[in-house]
């Protein structure tokens, strides 16, 4: 077959059908060649998601063409718990849904039944709580900022992470007792007051935190391969973040700085200085920004704290014996990884009539059938990372 044979085959190929062998083969036009579509399961128990979280996948190739999350294996039942306890007890409940921000968890929690009891708290203990709370956000954020580059295939974030870690978990630890599930909040103030020492330590890791940080963030933020891996991945418009509920990093990566501490601020907040970082584009990269710019921030409101921290008493003076919830409150609060909501009814006794929690994880989880589709199966684990969930956040 000479060349002008094989360019009238070639064109009529397009077309038809060519038999060979016996077999009907069609020839498809370059970029129109399709495969049969395959469902794949990521999950429950793969390393590329946060715990037992199970996304089933339609698959084009390598193309992603829908995705589904599917959730509740570690579904704990926090909610109805609750209804069966006195509302102190309900604490060491709260501080476990999301692990690596248990007192962000409480706070939230002890907030509410003040507020449905009619509980002043003292000064001292409100400035502690606003300290403790951004020392587990900077707590949280070293875990995800550690995690997200190693799912990429960078190890040494990872180490760097947890050696700031190490140190706070310490500092914490030395007034709470605990290194992670704290119970220091109690109805009315604090389990204990600060102990001798802490603040001339606590501003010692302040100091290496952030001089750590930036080293961090050379690190990471001005990597290439986390460039080539994150920018422009997963782009989430500000529109669908909102319309889905999304919260904290997630939405505030999209550009849209809603946060609790300056909306509706609880505790200390209205009394100190911060910014809310956002991000111009939505996508991994600025997600991931926005959680080392929290940090930073963080940083800030503790010094102001420490800064202010009055000398008062640690807990109210005089508090019931016996709790009792009357009506109806919502309180919500900016957790590290977005808006933590609880929503309270009282009927005059101890326990809870009705407890619901609103966690930042299940809202920022939802999003992922609408980030997912159209994308390949490798940035999956760049967009799964860069939600930043904790499953026992999403089932609680």
């Amino acid at each position: 077959m000479d060349t002008e044979e094989r360019a009238t085959f070639s064109t009529v190929a397009e077309h038809w059908m060519v038999r060979g062998g016996g077999i009907d083969v069609e020839v498809a036009s370059p970029g129109a060649f399709r495969t049969e579509e395959m469902i794949l399961n990521i999950g429950p128990q793969h390393p590329s998601t946060h715990g037992v979280l199970r996304i089933v996948l339609e698959l084009d190739g390598e193309r992603i063409v829908r995705a589904e999350p599917v959730i509740g294996y570690m579904h704990r039942a926090a909610e109805k718990l609750s209804e069966f306890r006195d509302a102190r007890q309900v604490l060491v409940l709260m501080n476990r849904h999301d692990w690596l921000s248990a007192f962000n968890n409480e706070l939230g929690w002890v907030i509410a039944v003040e507020r449905s009891a009619g509980i002043e708290v003292p000064e001292r203990a409100q400035w502690i709580r606003t300290m403790m709370a951004e020392w587990n956000r900077i707590l949280n954020h070293l875990m995800f900022t550690g995690s997200f580059p190693l799912e990429l295939g960078a190890m040494t974030p990872m180490f760097y992470a947890f050696r700031e870690r190490e140190m706070i978990q310490h500092l914490m630890e030395s007034a709470t007792g605990a290194r992670m599930h704290h119970s220091y909040a109690r109805v009315g103030g604090l389990k204990d007051d600060l102990p001798r020492g802490f603040l001339k330590e606590s501003a010692e890791v302040l100091k290496w935190v952030r001089k750590k940080l930036k080293d961090f963030e050379d690190l990471i933020m001005g990597n290439e391969i986390i460039f080539a891996r994150t920018k422009g991945v997963g782009v989430l418009p500000p529109q669908t973040a909102i319309a889905y509920g999304c919260s904290g990093p997630v939405l505030q990566g999209s550009g849209v700085p809603m946060d609790p501490r300056k909306d509706e601020p609880y505790e200390k907040y209205a009394e100190v200085d911060f910014d809310v970082p956002v991000g111009m584009t939505g996508d991994c990269y600025d997600r991931l920004w926005v959680l080392v710019q929290r940090m930073w921030e963080s940083c800030k409101i503790i010094e102001q704290c420490m800064e202010k921290l009055p000398a008062s008493e640690y807990i109210a003076p005089k508090l019931p014996k016996t709790l009792n919830l009357q009506g109806e409150i919502y309180v919500r609060t900016e957790n590290p990884l977005g808006l933590m909501g609880y929503y309270l009814v009282g009927d005059g006794k101890r326990y809870p009539y009705r407890m619901k929690m609103r966690t930042a994880s299940f809202s920022n989880v939802s999003v992922i059938p609408a980030m997912l589709p159209g994308t390949l199966v490798p940035d999956l684990i760049a967009i799964l990372g860069s939600i930043f969930f904790v499953v026992g956040d999403i089932d609680r």
